[in-house]
C-alpha cells in the first residue's frame, strides 16, 4: 500500500477515536464549547474519508478519458474539506447563539476536560505526521487534512482555556462565547483550505523558487540549443507539468535534437520530482530572442 494511502487510512482511524473521546467529553459536561470541538471532529472523520477516496482515485494511471492522469482528485477533496469546515463553523455559531441567550451550568468539568485533553494530544501528534509526510509526498489532500487538524488543536486549546475560566468564575456565558470564537477560527481555516485548493484546480503556476530552478536547469543543460521560450508550468496533486519550446540551430540533426531533449528532461526530473515534461523542438527561424538563454 502506498505511503499516502496508509496515511489516509491512519487519519480515518485517528479521526474516529478522537470523535469518540470528544463526544464523551461533551456528554459528560453538556458544554457548548466542547460540543463545538466534538462537532469539528465529525468533520475530521468526513474529510479523512474524502481524502482517502481522493488519494485512491489520484493514484489511478492515465487512461483514454484522462490522458494527464487523475491527480486533481486531491484538489477536489481539499475543496470539499474546506466546505465541510465552513459548514461545521456555521452550526457551531448557531449553538453558541442559543447558549448565549440561555447560559447553562457545566457538569463534571474536570473529567470532561481530561477526556478532551487526551483527544487534543492525539490530534496534535497526528497533525504533525500529516503535515510532515503530506508535504514530503506532495499530497494536497493530506496537507489540507493536516492543516485542518492543526486548526482543531488550536481551537481545542482555546476551548480548554475558556472552559476553565467559566468553571473558575461561574460565568457560564463564557462557554458559548468561547464556542463562537472557535467557530470564527474554523471559518478562517476552511476559507484558507478552499483558496489553496482552488488555485490548484485553476492550474496555478509552480512557486517562484521552483520556476527559477526549472529555468536554471534548462539554461545549463540544453547545450547545443539556442534558446527556450514559452515556458509554462502547472501542478496537479504531486505532479508538476512543464512544457516549453526549445529552438535548435538549422544544422542540428533529429538525433542530436533528441539527445539534447533527453538530457534536459533527465535533469529536470532530477530537479523537480514527479515532473511531466513536454518539449517542442523548433527551427532556428522560430527564435524569439527572449526567454531562457542557453549557456554553452
Amino acid at each position: 500500500m502506498p505511503t499516502t494511502m496508509k496515511l489516509a487510512v491512519g487519519s480515518l482511524v485517528v479521526g474516529v477515536i478522537v470523535l469518540a473521546l470528544k463526544g464523551l467529553a461533551y456528554w459528560i459536561t453538556g458544554s457548548i464549547a466542547l460540543f463545538s470541538d466534538a462537532l469539528e471532529s465529525t468533520v475530521n472523520v468526513a474529510t479523512a474519508l474524502a481524502a482517502l477516496l481522493a488519494i485512491r482515485v489520484a493514484a489511478l494511471p492515465a487512461d483514454t478519458n484522462h490522458p494527464y492522469g487523475h491527480h486533481k482528485a486531491e484538489f477536489l477533496s481539499a475543496v470539499l474539506e474546506g466546505m465541510l469546515i465552513v459548514g461545521a463553523a456555521l452550526l457551531i455559531l448557531h449553538q453558541a447563539y442559543e447558549g448565549i441567550m440561555s447560559p447553562r451550568t457545566i457538569s463534571a468539568p474536570l473529567d470532561g476536560l481530561l477526556v478532551n485533553g487526551v483527544a487534543t494530544v492525539l490530534n496534535g501528534l497526528w497533525c504533525w505526521v500529516l503535515l510532515t509526510r503530506g508535504r514530503a509526498e506532495r499530497s494536497p489532500a493530506l496537507v489540507a487534512d493536516g492543516k485542518h487538524l492543526l486548526a482543531d488543536v488550536v481551537t481545542s486549546a482555546g476551548v480548554a482555556v475558556g472552559f476553565l475560566m467559566a468553571v473558575a468564575t461561574g460565568w457560564w456565558i463564557l462557554d458559548p462565547i468561547m464556542a463562537a470564537l472557535v467557530a470564527v477560527n474554523i471559518l478562517w481555516s476552511g476559507s484558507r483550505v478552499i483558496r489553496d485548493s482552488v488555485s490548484g484546480l485553476l492550474d496555478e503556476a509552480v512557486p517562484e523558487d521552483t520556476l527559477a530552478r526549472i529555468r536554471d536547469v534548462i539554461s545549463t543543460e540544453a547545450g547545443g540549443a539556442m534558446e527556450a521560450h514559452d515556458l509554462r508550468t502547472r501542478h496537479a496533486g504531486k505532479m508538476t507539468f512543464i512544457d516549453f519550446h526549445l529552438v535548435m540551430p538549422g544544422d542540428t540533426t533529429v538525433q542530436d535534437a533528441h539527445e539534447i531533449c533527453d538530457r534536459v528532461e533527465g535533469a529536470l526530473k532530477r530537479a523537480v520530482p514527479d515532473a511531466n515534461i513536454t518539449i517542442h523542438v523548433e527551427p532556428e527561424h522560430k527564435a524569439k530572442h527572449s526567454g531562457i538563454v542557453v549557456l554553452d
